[in-house]
């Protein structure tokens, strides 16, 4: 049997004790949670939450590119795109459902680096001041959704080797087998409300390691085109 649930559902259902009861209920059986009716302007919502579920089906708006289909693509993109992803063992096993079945985890990141960052108006001949945003999407105490976000410093006209190699920022990851780290470069304005999009990667938590990363980069419809295809 399938069960099809709203995000407000989703997140009034996760609030209760039973919510282990609902991931253990996911391994034998399929649910599918959909946007809210009252999302008229075809938003979406996190799918953090119903992924940290053991939710199988998460249906969001193709049609709008926003932050929750960023992180969509950027956990489909860890098995090659092809459209499925294998729940984490902490969802498959669980089988106490008064125990939560993993460890916050602590995640250090420093940004060192870019290179040969994309005007975000090809047409225009300034050099870009690039900073970058670099964001965690969590759900705590098992159901609380939560993003924390830290920013590096700007760098200006400099898009071509822009360095930072600042402090590391530090965070706490509760559900890290369904979080997602955001890494975002934006190009500094005189006002903070212009600051404009220069390209995004979202990166699956679990998918981490230690060391030296470079990261490749999407243009704001989540694709590697044009400058980003190289």
């Amino acid at each position: 049997h399938m069960h099809s649930f709203s995000e407000n559902k989703v997140r009034s259902l996760a609030k209760k004790t039973d919510r282990h009861q609902w991931t253990i209920y996911n391994q034998s059986h399929m649910s599918r949670t959909y946007p809210a009716g009252s999302r008229i302007d075809s938003s979406n919502y996190m799918p953090i939450l119903p992924w940290s579920l053991g939710c199988q089906l998460v249906s969001l708006n193709f049609q709008t590119t926003d932050t929750p289909l960023l992180l969509n693509d950027g956990r489909f993109r860890e098995n090659g795109g092809c459209g499925y992803v294998l729940k984490s063992d902490s969802v498959l096993k669980l089988q106490t459902p008064s125990r939560d079945p993993h460890k916050p985890m602590k995640l250090s990141i420093r940004i060192l680096s870019g290179s040969c960052l994309p005007k975000p108006k090809p047409a225009d001949n300034k050099c870009i001041d690039p900073y970058v945003r670099v964001s965690v999407f969590d759900v705590k105490s098992g159901y609380k959704e939560d993003v924390s976000t830290f920013s590096t410093g700007v760098i200006y006209n400099n898009g071509f080797f822009p360095i930072w190699n600042e402090v590391k920022f530090n965070f706490v990851v509760e559900s890290w087998p369904s979080a997602m780290l955001q890494l975002t470069i934006f190009d500094k304005e005189v006002a903070p409300s212009a600051d404009e999009f220069v390209a995004t990667a979202a990166i699956p938590i679990s998918c981490l390691r230690q060391g030296l990363r470079c990261v490749k980069l999407n243009d704001a419809t989540n694709l590697r085109s044009g400058a980003m295809d190289f």
